[in-house]
């Protein structure tokens, strides 16, 4: 049985008994954890220099949260971004999964928005999130399909992003009309924060549609919530039309994207929790407050709001509808992230004030 978390901020609820370990030396920690074995090196290492939490912390805090952790993110491939001097430090994208792996390790292959292939990580269990935050990972970009069905997304994600000069209460009455919107549809939404300045909305949809037509969906649901409130959010793409609004970022349903994940811990030195909420708390919620040291109490006091996400998978027929009859008026598609090829239907990807210069006369 370990003892206590080792840092001066050691998360509430990281309790003895979460994992057995046993010695392995003065920098080796050996954890059984969901019947696997897994080494943390350096389990004193600090990865969150504001309170002095450790890997071994954030190993702990995952652990508190395994049973949400998994309903969000279980059996998913998940893109890890390593930060081997932990929060605040440099960092890298680790697209494929290290030769130097356990063999009970679970991968799958997935393509990048690049096309290019990869080996990653599926999130089997908590044992495969220890594993990969003994190499630096914090938390975990995820991607919208089960690796069981990877031609079936069962995951919308609408990312209602502050531009300069907005910020979280901005957000809040950005979720609040899409939460109306989504209403209106007969749909049910489940927030989280970002952990940085935003709100993600999820919603889980039935495994009938593939990524394109989930983009499809949130682009019509972005352009639903600009033209019900362009006073504060906007779908535009370029980033010279959006003002101080909220941009519905749509393009984060494109095929091969991952969005940063629930429960996950962001790279700041504060260890800030991406974390789900009920829509009942959205007029209180302090994004700063949701830490690795507060989560896990939080938790056990008002348990998942996410829980009967994945009870309720729902049709994403309402919003395609709404793409349809955009589609119909003679709205061309959004534009797409330029690693994208060039799609059908697509306007031309050139920023509206290049097309107006490059439309001048020569003088």
């Amino acid at each position: 049985m370990p003892g206590p978390p080792t840092g001066a901020g050691a998360p509430p609820g990281t309790v003895p008994g979460m994992a057995r370990t046993r010695p392995s030396g003065h920098d080796t920690a050996i954890l059984t954890i969901a019947g696997h074995e897994v080494a943390i090196s350096h389990p004193e290492k600090v990865f969150f220099p504001k309170r002095g939490e450790t890997k071994l912390d954030l190993v702990n805090y995952y652990i508190a949260v395994t049973e949400p952790l998994m309903r969000a993110m279980g059996g998913r491939p998940v893109l890890m971004q390593r930060f081997p001097n932990g929060a605040g430090g440099s960092s890298f994208f680790q697209k494929r999964v290290p030769k130097s792996r356990p063999d009970w390790l679970d991968t799958t292959m997935v393509q990048t928005v690049n096309g290019t292939p990869s080996n990653a990580m599926v999130a089997t269990d908590v044992a495969h999130v220890a594993w990969a935050v003994n190499i630096g990972c914090l938390g975990f970009h995820v991607w919208a399909f089960v690796a069981a069905d990877p031609d079936h997304t069962d995951e919308l994600r609408l990312d209602l992003d502050p531009q300069p000069g907005t910020g979280f209460e901005h957000a809040r009455a950005a979720a609040r009309e899409l939460k109306s919107l989504l209403d209106d549809l007969g749909l049910v939404g489940y927030p989280k924060t970002t952990g940085k300045r935003g709100i993600h909305v999820y919603l889980r949809l039935l495994p009938r549609w593939d990524a394109y037509q989930v983009r499809s969906a949130a682009v019509a649901a972005a352009r639903e919530l600009e033209r019900r409130r362009p006073d504060i959010l906007t779908a535009a793409w370029w980033k010279e039309e959006r003002g101080r609004r909220i941009f519905v970022d749509y393009n984060q349903n494109a095929p091969h994207k991952t969005v940063f994940g629930a429960w996950s811990v962001r790279d700041r030195v504060t260890g800030p929790v991406s974390t789900p909420f009920s829509w009942d708390e959205l007029d209180d919620i302090d994004p700063e407050a949701l830490t690795l040291a507060s989560v896990p109490e939080r938790l056990a006091a008002r348990g998942d709001p996410w829980q009967a996400m994945n009870e309720h998978p729902q049709s994403l027929e309402p919003l395609l509808a709404l793409h349809e009859r955009d589609m119909a008026s003679g709205l061309q598609d959004a534009p797409w992230p330029p690693v994208y090829p060039k799609m059908p239907n697509e306007p031309s990807r050139v920023a509206p004030s290049r097309a107006r210069k490059d439309a001048e006369p020569e003088s």
